[in-house]
């Protein structure tokens, strides 16, 4: 059955298993990205329901109070998508145990209904982005707008879509940062026009006329996370060489 969703993920280092080399745990990449109850009353809206915005949210905030005040007095909660199941962690110990505040601290356990395992499993598949390095930033994938290749193939002129981690061009003015594009046999190519989008997952860039050559990608940037900035510039390279067809 053809896929209808795609999940791209990271491959992170598993820092449990340090016996084991080479072991790694996926991210998803999109997962920072969280839907709250006005993005699900938008979306209810453009389905075309006719109840008004304003409705959908109080609907939607009361049902979340409601699931809250169940749990609270605990029960367990089921919607269409999840159970929620009410448990208090921690060891419970002597003849005559007690309650522990700071031992015990009640929580609950999620689990995915009938309904959203059997979506999950038909409806979603998996693209592997590669490899995430701890902290640090990574070029994870270069798509082609015009072809909508991701092999390395790229077309001189057109645009790349580059996504990654922490990849944001910043300060966009400083003329020793930027895209570059480097090639063995002369002098690295710069992105001279202005980015289309320049965000710390995702930069939009125009290719600039490359002869025909392998190319290697290159970052130059200061950016680190939200508005802290790098004392030096860092370099991020891209692992699979690109090459102009067009």
């Amino acid at each position: 059955m053809a896929k209808k969703f795609f999940w791209k993920v990271w491959l992170r280092l598993n820092k449990f298993t340090k016996e084991v080399l080479n072991d790694y745990i996926a991210e998803v990449s999109t997962a920072g990205d969280t839907k709250r109850n006005e993005d699900i009353a938008k979306a209810i809206k453009d389905e075309g329901s006719d109840l008004q915005y304003e409705t959908l949210i109080d609907v939607l905030n009361r049902s979340d109070r409601w699931k809250r005040r169940f749990v609270l007095e605990g029960s367990s909660v089921q919607d269409g998508n999840v159970h929620m199941q009410p448990r208090v962690p921690g060891n419970w110990e002597g003849a005559d145990p007690h309650y522990d505040p700071k031992k015990h601290r009640p929580t609950i356990d999620a689990f995915p209904t009938a309904d959203m395992r059997r979506a999950l499993e038909e409806e979603v598949g998996v693209e592997v982005l590669g490899k995430k390095v701890d902290g640090g930033a990574i070029i994870g994938l270069v798509t082609d707008v015009m072809t909508g290749r991701t092999d390395g193939a790229i077309s001189t002129g057109g645009d790349l879509i580059i996504t990654g981690s922490k990849i944001r061009i910043e300060p966009i003015d400083d003329k020793d940062l930027g895209i570059f594009f480097v090639s063995p046999a002369g002098p690295e190519v710069p992105v001279e026009h202005p980015l289309t989008q320049n965000d710390p997952k995702r930069i939009i860039c125009r290719v600039p006329a490359l002869p025909a050559s392998l190319y290697t990608l290159k970052i130059v940037t200061r950016y680190a996370n939200g508005s802290i900035l790098l004392k030096e510039p860092r370099t991020i390279i891209y692992e699979l060489p690109l090459t102009v067809v067009s």
